[in-house]
Formats: C-alpha cells, structure tokens, sequence
C-alpha cells in the first residue's frame, strides 16, 4: 500500500514539477482545510437549528426560555467542542506553515 502511495506521490511531484514533500505538504494542508470546513458546517447547522449566530445568543435564547434547555444544552457542547477542535486544526495548520516557510528558506 504505502509503495502504491509513494509511486503515485512521484509521479504526481513530476507531473506538477514539485517536490514529494510538497506533495504531502499540499495535501496535507487541503486535508486539515476540508475538515475545517466540515467543523465549521456542522457548527453553522446547529446554530441555524435555533435560528442563532452565535454561541452567546443561543445561551442568551436557552437562558430566557425561549428555546428548550435538552437538547439545546447538549447542542451547546457540542458547538464548543467543534471550536476546541478548530483550534487543534488550526493550530496544525500555523504549524505546517510554519514548516513550509521554514523550509523554503
């Protein structure tokens, strides 16, 4: 499997005239890009579900009783859990950035 994955790597770094390791940099960049965008989607549908913009006004909304605490509570947690893990993929990202900048030097 990982033979099939480098011959490909090579030939997609020929076919481009860049190096493998920018193959794997690109890649892995669109990777942690896509899940982002994943994260921040689901982030948005639950917002919507309450017809909110924020984590602020759906606690305000849950707070004054205009939504129903269960599930919206649950909801809430998870909102904040997809930030904890933008914040992971974000911090990936500056970190293959960092890297990439690095490298080029």
């Amino acid at each position: 499997m990982q033979s099939t994955v480098m011959t490909a790597a090579t030939r997609i770094a020929k076919t481009l005239e860049i190096s493998e390791d920018d193959v794997f940099q690109q890649a892995l960049a669109s990777f942690l890009y896509q899940q982002k965008r994943h994260i921040l989607q689901h982030q948005l549908e639950l917002l919507r579900r309450y017809s909110v913009d924020s984590v602020d006004n759906l606690e305000a909304k849950i707070a004054k009783g205009e939504v129903v605490e269960h599930p919206a509570w649950e909801d809430l947690i998870v909102i904040e859990n997809l930030s904890a893990r933008l914040e992971e993929l974000d911090g990936h990202i500056e970190d293959l950035q960092d890297a990439t900048s690095y490298s080029s030097k």
